[in-house]
């Protein structure tokens, strides 16, 4: 290991095997530097993720720079009054915290009814919020509340976000690269541990600048610098020939009521290769068993065939008892695998079956 690196970040492993990323100490505070830059000065943070991931982390490294003490979130479900009661010991006239998508749902979810968490979020003079896409209308939800979301990209290997609200923060620079976004700057990790092969992969040199090969499809405005990130590259399936991005399907499904907290993912077909599959949270009130519901797959199979092609058009709606998530709050997509795969194999109870995609 280089003797510069000061932290090794375990990857979430969402969706593929988890990495072990070495992050230096110039990094970690590099990053810290241009958040505080970015978010107009230091302040005092509330720490509502866990340690071991690096939006956590980078929680801990910014309150070291600024010299103040976080207030820790105690560990176990995310609880928005215990969320509350907390923050309301921050001490500091500047206070910020970092969430995910989920955790911000369920925080603007209860403070539409409670006054006194609505007052404490309001208090927040930055709440970041990373670590995948917010679903279609929170942020518009979160901003109905006045509450100052910055919402935020970046991973481990760029030593958290380094994209505010779609802009690069500090010396950060995000191109795309035969549509795959790439990231330079003094934030970038040392490479990936016992794994000098994906080090050299991932972190290329390019007429002496170090680049990142992130692996998230995603486009930069050339007039305004605006990154927008539409997906994963290896969250694409291969549907009766033609490519066919998951995330794509996720955002326009999102997108219809009764939908907004729904995943999509890719299962094996006989006769097209794989095919997209809605699968919706039965505790977020969808309920369970096999009641078919024809008119919510047709209205999803209209909307993103209209948008993507017929060959983009979910198969089938599977509602389950809850979706999986990770620590990090992120939707845990191998877990949700193999829980699909069970329900096949089990005659797959909560199934609603529609029409196959038509070619």
């Amino acid at each position: 290991m280089p003797r510069q690196v000061a932290v090794v970040i375990e990857t979430s492993g969402s969706t593929a095997r988890p990495k072990r990323v070495m992050l230096s100490t110039d990094a970690l505070l590099s990053s810290a530097a241009a958040s505080s830059g970015r978010l107009g000065g230091p302040g005092q943070w509330l720490l509502a993720l866990p340690a071991h991931y690096v939006a956590g982390v980078q929680v801990l490294v910014r309150s070291l720079a600024a010299g103040t003490t976080p207030v820790v979130l105690p560990a176990g479900h995310f609880d928005p009054a215990v969320f509350a009661a907390h923050a309301d010991l921050l001490t500091d006239p500047s206070r910020f915290t970092s969430v995910v998508p989920v955790q911000l749902a369920r925080l603007v979810t209860a403070a539409a009814d409670d006054r006194f968490l609505r007052a404490t979020l309001r208090r927040f003079t930055g709440i970041l919020v990373g670590g995948q896409a917010l679903p279609p209308g929170l942020f518009e939800r979160a901003r109905e509340l006045d509450l100052n979301l910055i919402t935020t990209y970046g991973s481990s290997e760029t030593a958290g976000g380094c994209v505010y609200n779609g802009i690069p923060i500090g010396n950060t620079e995000v191109r795309s690269v035969a549509g795959q976004l790439e990231i330079s700057g003094s934030v970038l990790a040392e490479g990936y541990l016992d794994d000098p092969e994906l080090t050299r992969d991932r972190f290329v040199d390019v007429r002496g600048v170090r680049w990142y090969r992130t692996g998230d499809l995603g486009e930069v405005d050339d007039a305004t610098g605006v990154v927008r990130v539409l997906g994963r590259m290896d969250n694409v399936i291969i549907s009766g020939g033609e490519k066919v991005s998951l995330d794509a399907v996720e955002r326009i499904v999102r997108a219809l009521p009764g939908l907004g907290e729904a995943q999509v993912v890719g299962v094996d077909d006989p006769q097209w290769g794989q095919v997209p599959v809605i699968v919706r949270d039965g505790a977020a009130g969808a309920g369970t068993g096999p009641g078919a519901d024809p008119a919510a797959l047709a209205r999803a199979g209209e909307a993103v065939a209209s948008v993507l092609g017929r060959a983009a058009r979910p198969a089938r709606i599977v509602t389950v008892s809850a979706i999986p998530h990770l620590a990090s709050g992120k939707p845990d997509r191998q877990a949700l695998g193999r829980l699909l795969d069970d329900l096949r194999g089990a005659g797959e109870p909560g199934h609603e079956r529609g029409h196959e995609p038509g070619r």
